[in-house]
């Protein structure tokens, strides 16, 4: 794929990747709990690890391991009870909410199992978001050229309610790579397809990923996918027991 962002992508306010030895993301001794009527309730704990620039790493777990409260921690968009993430050379703890926003729409993208498509923008207005958000002057033609690069030059018009749930998901990977994120996180991108869909999806999500170098997270529940990964994060009951 061409790099549609590239003439128009703004400068990273963090670290980059080769600043810190090639490790974009680096999970420190990570924990999560919450309280409950019963007491508390502990969801992640003393987690810690590090990924390289381009590796694509598969979390795999069983339900209600901690699998998405870790990806939510590795993107910033909840806090850890305990320990740091590093982000592209960046302490999430030492940001507050803004700051991370900030961070995620310079460095990070998105693809979530329920597209997460917004319903009352087109196929082409939806992956223009990013990019208006970060302020650039032209969204529209680097939105264009990535949708047509997944296959959705005819769509690019359409509403979500328009679409199948593979041609949105298309516009959901899209807008994940329209801004070339330095680290791509994923929840269950297959979740809510069929299995034939899925593995289209599948292929084009791998295809971006390695044409652009992003370091990809992936959470799973299926083996196979896992294995197309680089390497596999075993989570179980909260903490991390293989990697």
């Amino acid at each position: 794929m061409t790099d549609p962002a590239a003439a128009t992508r703004s400068p990273v306010s963090a670290k980059t990747a080769a600043e810190t030895d090639a490790v974009v993301v680096r999970a420190r001794q990570l924990g999560k709990r919450v309280s409950l009527p019963s007491g508390p309730l502990t969801i992640l704990e003393g987690v810690d690890f590090a990924l390289r620039a381009g590796e694509r790493v598969a979390i795999v777990g069983a339900s209600g391991s901690g699998k998405s409260t870790l990806l939510s921690l590795l993107a910033g968009l909840d806090t850890p009870s305990d320990g740091d993430v590093e982000l592209v050379g960046a302490s999430l703890a030492g940001l507050d909410e803004d700051g991370r926003a900030k961070l995620r729409g310079e460095c990070v993208g998105f693809v979530f199992q329920a597209f997460q498509l917004l319903p009352s923008l087109t196929a082409l207005e939806n992956a223009m978001l990013p990019l208006e958000l970060r302020g650039e002057r032209d969204a529209r033609t680097p939105a264009r050229a990535v949708l047509e690069a997944v296959g959705l030059g005819e769509r690019l018009n359409h509403y979500p309610r328009q679409l199948s749930g593979g041609e949105q998901q298309r516009v959901a990977l899209a807008r994940a790579f329209v801004t070339r994120p330095q680290v791509l996180f994923a929840d269950e991108p297959t979740g809510n397809l069929d299995t034939h869909t899925g593995e289209a999806v599948i292929d084009l999500l791998f295809r971006m990923n390695a044409e652009s170098g992003t370091t990809l997270v992936l959470v799973t529940h299926d083996p196979a996918l896992a294995a197309r990964c680089d390497r596999t994060l075993h989570i179980d009951a909260g903490r991390l027991v293989a990697a």
